[in-house]
């Protein structure tokens, strides 16, 4: 594939967190349209939680306008719009499933995942295999605000990380917006293959924080080839290594009704 030819290329996804919110969704759909650096910005949008009364049907307009534009992806928040990781209760994997359901039901065909927060463990990753998709959780450092003991999972470079019977191809997110202002201008300071810059939709608020991402990604653009995630999974599905699920593990599962950080 044309656009994965070459072995360095990068990716961008955002985190669209707040659907509802009438500002921060103009912002991502400027991005969207805009496509700084060339980059067709993934949605992985969180749906809509009943318990808070959001509006399905707005959000059902809003996913297709977002998958029109570029790849559409299912990000889970299991606490609450604003609570991203589980604080106990029902099974995680369960929750995943049951939005998977949902989104295809309306006719939506996420092809990618993200977990609020980072969470994920084995049920998550088994529920993201289930229903075909490519996921974005793993990390390719620990995200600093997590406890020691909270659970993510580590991957430098896109495998299939096997998970019991099943397998699930990840493409591990590497940067962030600092992440990439600090790196994109030094000549070494991209060292992975597959740079996967990721933002939230709420960062698009910020002047500053836009103008920064917008300018840092038409320098990305010029260091590596840029590709959307669909095309990215597509063209590494028959090569990815495959991993363990134990080799990219990380923390462990919180007890039942113990508080995980607000989402970030």
């Amino acid at each position: 594939m044309d656009a994965t030819s070459q072995k360095r290329y990068a990716v961008v996804s955002c985190h669209v967190e707040q659907p509802f919110d009438d500002r921060a969704w103009a912002a991502f759909t400027r991005l969207q349209e805009r496509r700084p650096g060339g980059f067709a910005v993934a949605a992985l949008m969180r749906p809509p939680d009943p318990a808070a009364g959001e509006d399905a049907d707005r959000w059902l307009a809003r996913a297709r306008e977002a998958a029109a534009r570029a790849p559409l992806g299912h990000h889970t928040h299991w606490t609450s719009p604003t609570h991203a990781r589980p604080t106990g209760g029902d099974d995680p994997g369960a929750r995943v499933l049951r939005e998977g359901a949902w989104l295809r039901e309306w006719g939506l065909e996420p092809t990618l995942f993200c977990g609020g927060g980072w969470y994920t463990d084995e049920s998550v990753a088994a529920a993201c295999a289930e229903l075909g998709y490519v996921d974005c959780t793993p990390r390719a450092t620990r995200p600093s605000y997590l406890a020691p003991e909270a659970p993510w999972a580590q991957l430098a470079a896109p495998a299939r990380i096997v998970v019991g019977a099943v397998s699930l191809l990840a493409v591990p997110t590497t940067r962030t917006i600092g992440d990439l202002v600090r790196a994109v201008w030094r000549p070494s300071g991209l060292t992975e293959a597959v740079v996967h810059v990721y933002l939230h939709d709420t960062d698009l608020l910020d002047a500053r924080r836009r103008a920064a991402l917008a300018v840092c990604l038409r320098a990305l653009g010029r260091r590596r080839r840029p590709a959307d995630l669909d095309a990215v999974a597509s063209a590494l599905a028959a090569s990815a290594p495959e991993v363990a699920w134990a080799d990219v593990a990380r923390g462990r599962r919180s007890r039942e009704g113990a508080q995980e950080p607000l989402t970030q």
